[in-house]
């Protein structure tokens, strides 16, 4: 990455003229190794994956044509072979992580069919729940980010059902207030605990995971403020205080402490949304919308602009 930052740094000067010449001999380019790794590792995901969508789809194509038993023996039998899979290759290698992956889906899928089989009545989140709860072993033996992914996925599906079922007693408005609410706690305290542990816990420090659960927990943090900005009597105006302690502390973890420009440039865009929200509701309500939308234009590209030298900045100290 050094290499690559100075080669560029010297282009811009003028230093080099065949800069694509210049990163194959310093071996920044990646070769023929590194493309068939990034291509077995593609498809390797990828048709894991699509096989287990496959099968979801294929018993609900099939679904009056196939009998009871062959729809249970088919996704059982899968399923089986993705724990047999993950303890033929093991837990270091792509292959068994895959087929324990696929394992995990095909056990929600089986959730599935045995509730819409036997018609159990039970409500849409008590299935998300209860296949969170019942793939958490596997978690703690995998030891694969991308498994601790799906189940966090699968929660927030059950937080969201949940309350789609169980309103409150004061209407869907609240409701959603709450579900914002719990939604963000969850994530942000996922995001808490995933940094904390990946400083011990060598698998855990794929940075791809920790920057997802930013942007969950920073994009329902935006989205409460923005609703209090739209509908300010009908929100809790303490959405606007945690919105600024969670830019707080994403600078004090991302800029101070640490370096991870994705989640800084997210949390400028959730800026730049939140101020042009405001503008808008306050500029745009009377005469002179004219110069209000050139106004708010102007504002908007001066934030982008000075988001874009920001983060380059913090960029090249990155690299430095």
């Amino acid at each position: 990455m050094g290499d690559r930052h100075t080669l560029f740094a010297w282009a811009e000067r003028g230093a080099i003229t065949d800069l694509r010449a210049a990163l194959g001999v310093a071996g920044v380019l990646p070769g023929a190794r590194e493309w068939r790794n990034f291509l077995d590792r593609l498809l390797l995901w990828s048709g894991a994956v699509a096989l287990a969508t496959a099968v979801v789809f294929f018993i609900a194509y099939n679904w009056n044509d196939l009998g009871k038993y062959a729809k249970f023996g088919l996704v059982e039998l899968l399923v089986v072979a993705g724990v047999l899979g993950y303890w033929r290759f093991g837990p270091e290698r792509a292959a068994g992580k895959a087929s324990l992956l696929v394992a995990a889906i095909l056990l929600g899928a089986l959730l599935a069919l045995f509730g819409q089989t036997y018609q159990t009545g039970a409500d849409t989140w008590e299935l998300f729940a209860n296949w969170a709860g019942l793939i958490l072993p596997w978690l703690l033996v995998g030891r694969f980010a991308g498994l601790w992914m799906l189940w966090i996925a699968i929660v927030n599906t059950a937080i969201v059902f949940y309350f789609l079922v169980f309103p409150g007693l004061l209407g869907m408005l609240f409701s959603t207030e709450r579900q914002l609410w719990t939604l963000f706690a969850f994530n942000t305290a996922a995001l808490v605990v995933w940094e904390l542990a990946a400083r011990r816990t060598g698998w855990l420090a794929e940075r791809w995971a920790p920057r997802l659960l930013a942007i969950a927990s920073g994009a329902v943090a935006t989205f409460l403020v923005l609703l209090f900005i739209v509908a300010w009597r009908e929100v809790s105006g303490i959405a606007v205080a945690i919105y600024l302690a969670w830019l707080g502390c994403a600078f004090a973890a991302y800029r101070v402490k640490g370096r991870d420009v994705l989640i800084l440039a997210g949390g400028c865009l959730s800026i730049i949304v939140v101020v042009t929200t405001f503008l808008g509701k306050n500029l745009l309500s009377g005469r002179g919308e004219a110069g209000a939308f050139l106004f708010i234009s102007l504002a908007v590209i001066a934030m982008g602009a000075a988001s874009g030298w920001w983060l380059k900045r913090v960029a090249n100290e990155e690299h430095a």
